[in-house]
Order: C-alpha cells, then sequence, then structure tokens
C-alpha cells in the first residue's frame, strides 16, 4: 500500500458507480495507482477523470449493437457475436488474467460478467452487485411471474453459481444496494454488506433558477444508448405534445455526452419545436419551444437539474433511479429496445415501489402526468417510497473505506 487497483464494470451505470467510488477511494488513498477496464462500449463516463489523472482507461473496449444487452434477445446476441463480441471478451479476459498473476487486487462493479472475469483472474478480488435487488420479486406493484417464484425459491435475486463466486476465499468484500438483498445472500453463506447507494452520491439538492420558478417543472430521461435514446426521446415527447393544461411546461433535458446536441436538433424540428432564447440564469446548452412549453438541453447537468424537477418522464436506467431516490416520482414508457423494453420498466417499476409507474401508451402517460402536476400530496407519497428504496447518499465513502481495509491492505 498504496499499490495498483483494476475495476472492472459493464455499462454505462455501473461505470458512473465505479467512477463514484474511485472519487472517494482516491481521497483516502491519493497515491494509489487505479485502472478501470469498461467491459462495454467506450467507458466515456471515466472521460474526465481519467484526463485529471485519476484514473487510466486500459484493454479493449468496443461498442457492442446490443448496447450490452445481447441477454435480452436472440436478436441482441446474434448482432453482438456478429461485431466480434468473443474477440472482445477474450482480450478482457487474457488483460484481467495478466493482471491478477502480479497478485494485485480487482474490483469488479455489476452482475456476473465482471464477477467471473474478477474471480478468473486469479488473485484477490472484491465485488459491488449493482444491479439486482431482492426488491423485485419481495414486493409489488405488479407480478414478476415465474420469475418471482424462482427467485423466492432460492431466497435472493443472485443464482447459485454467483453466491459461490462471492463467497470465495479470494473475494475478500462484497456489498449490494439495500440491505434486504446483502440478507439474503447471507442466509447462503456470502458475507454481503449493504453500507451504502453510491447511485445516491454527487447529486445536488437545490431550487430552481428564478426564471423557470413559473413553469411546472419536468426531467427528461431518454437513456444514452444510441439511436435507442432518440426513440426513447421522440415517444416520450409526442406523450408530452398530448397533454391539455394551459399551464407553461420546461422540459428539462439532462443529458451525457449522448445523445449531443446535433443528435437532438433534427429530431426537435421534426416534432415542431423551434430554437428558442436560453434563460439568462440557467446554464443550458440550448434551448427550443412549442407552444406553452419550453425545452432546455443540458449535456452533463443531471446532477443538478434533477432536484430541479417536480416530476421525471423516463426512458432511462441509472438516472431514473437517482432522480426517484431524490424523492421525484417518475413515469415511463417502454419502447423496442434492446434496454428499455416492458420488461426491464416493469422489473425498474418494482424494485422502486411503484414510484415509477410503467406507462401503456403515450395517451396514457400524458393523462397520468397531467394528474400527478396536479397531486402534490401523490407526488410526495410516491417520491418517499422511491427515496426509501435507493436509500441515503454516502455509500461511496463507506465502500470506499471498505476497499481500502479488505482489498488494499489485506
Amino acid at each position: 500500500m498504496p499499490g495498483r487497483l483494476l475495476v472492472l464494470s459493464n455499462g454505462h451505470g455501473e461505470d458512473l458507480i465505479a467512477l463514484r467510488v474511485i472519487q472517494a477511494l482516491k481521497q483516502r488513498v491519493p497515491a494509489l495507482a487505479i485502472s478501470v477496464l469498461p467491459m462495454v462500449g467506450e467507458g466515456s463516463a471515466y472521460a474526465g477523470a481519467e484526463a485529471a489523472g485519476l484514473l487510466q482507461r486500459i484493454g479493449p473496449r468496443q461498442v457492442l449493437p446490443s448496447g450490452g444487452f445481447s441477454n435480452q434477445s436472440l436478436r441482441g446476441l446474434l448482432s453482438d457475436l456478429g461485431a466480434g463480441v468473443l474477440a472482445l471478451s477474450w482480450g478482457q479476459w487474457r488483460l484481467v488474467r495478466r493482471w491478477g498473476r502480479s497478485g494485485d487486487p480487482v474490483l469488479a462493479v455489476g452482475d456476473l460478467l465482471p464477477l467471473l472475469l474478477a474471480w478468473a483472474g486469479g488473485g484477490p478480488y472484491g465485488f459491488l452487485g449493482t444491479p439486482k435487488s431482492d426488491y423485485t420479486w419481495a414486493s409489488g406493484p405488479g407480478s414478476a411471474g415465474l420469475a418471482a417464484l424462482y427467485h423466492r425459491l432460492k431466497g435472493s435475486e443472485w443464482d447459485p453459481w454467483e453466491w459461490a463466486l462471492m463467497a470465495r476465499r479470494r473475494c475478500r468484500l462484497v456489498a449490494m444496494r439495500d440491505r434486504l438483498t446483502a440478507r439474503g445472500l447471507r442466509r447462503h453463506g456470502v458475507p454481503a454488506l449493504a453500507p451504502g447507494n453510491p447511485m445516491m452520491d454527487g447529486l445536488l439538492k437545490g431550487p430552481p433558477p428564478v426564471s423557470l420558478r413559473s413553469y411546472r417543472r419536468v426531467l427528461l430521461l431518454g437513456g444514452s444508448r444510441m439511436p435507442e435514446a432518440l426513440g426513447n426521446l421522440r415517444g416520450l415527447l409526442k406523450s408530452v405534445a398530448m397533454g391539455r393544461s394551459p399551464e407553461p411546461l420546461v422540459l428539462l433535458a439532462a443529458t451525457g455526452s449522448r445523445p449531443s446536441p446535433e443528435d437532438w436538433s433534427p429530431l426537435l424540428a421534426d416534432l415542431g419545436y423551434e430554437p428558442a432564447q436560453v434563460p439568462s440564469d440557467c446554464e443550458a446548452a440550448s434551448a427550443w419551444s412549442r407552444g406553452n412549453r419550453l425545452l432546455l438541453l443540458g449535456p452533463g447537468c443531471f446532477a443538478q437539474w434533477a432536484a430541479w424537477a417536480e416530476l421525471a418522464l423516463a426512458a432511462a436506467g441509472t438516472a431514473t433511479e437517482q432522480t426517484v431516490g431524490l424523492g421525484i416520482p417518475a413515469l415511463s414508457l417502454p419502447g423496442p429496445g434492446p434496454q428499455f423494453k416492458r420488461g426491464f420498466a416493469e422489473r425498474q417499476s418494482r424494485l422502486l415501489g411503484g414510484a415509477v409507474r410503467v406507462c401503456s401508451t403515450p395517451l396514457d402517460l400524458a393523462e397520468r402526468m397531467e394528474l400527478l402536476l396536479k397531486e402534490p400530496q401523490l407526488r410526495a407519497q410516491l417520491g418517499a417510497i422511491g427515496a426509501q428504496r435507493m436509500g441515503p447518499a454516502g455509500g461511496s465513502e463507506a465502500l470506499a473505506a471498505l476497499i481500502e481495509r479488505r482489498l488494499l491492505k489485506a
């Protein structure tokens, strides 16, 4: 100590979670050399930290046609196979094996694939299990069907082969996103902890700027995987157009690096939006208007804008969970995928206790949006459920302390 640490993450949301933990860990151990291997995509979430010298991206990386969701459909799997996913996985496996021979630790963030790769490296490893929660089968709304029965019989959403990898002696740390899930794993001999959810770290809380206080404020989340994100956004914006309320509405389109402003322009023009003046007290890249609706486009503004919203319209993963964790309810509209399909949306709704409501049609979403904007008590009730499911901020610091103690000093 200090030495080296390799971090594996398998998705955009997992990249963001890993980044929060890395930032907290570097505060505790500034001299630690951290390498990251984004297993899905280019790992763009790490770009700023890499430029600042906090970490280094290594290994083979490739944007896959399925966006990392080849397990959701045969078509996605075949597309990924055609794009060379086997060669990509082989290159990543070889890198982790070389790393393992050095004896330096590996931290896996995500689900089975990074966990399996960390184990295959042969050295000490830790695991942050981010996507699975026992809330998805232990409570509603709706029913998880046969999946719920399967998980209930096991007593955990994680599977026996995953328990085996987590229970290995070389696995020095297992952390879950919530206490319910950690308790289920402990019943199967996995010493799982739930020190906090790093997804809630880094979000700013504050009132909206003065220029937006006369508007009803709705956060627009279409996801980050292209071209799916543009299709999701088109569906959400068509839903908004079906609303009948005369109240002025501002749509806060907080995005990452994708979709880019260049991707947005033809979409908005096609839907009848025109360029508008950006309010002087709001840091937006551009503004668009149509009737009584103002749309603000803000790449990189999610951490600040999320807390301004009264409601979210969502077709995204991690960003939706973070918004609901702030106590802001959401409505979702499933699309054709590959990620945000109905099954994904319904699972997300169960995970968050109904704080995200899945809508069946654009008109259904428009009607529920206007109902929720008229009912502050209902919004508060749903928001409280979401905040309880996601937990408070501070998870990154707690996880960094555990990593330092169990992985770096072991």
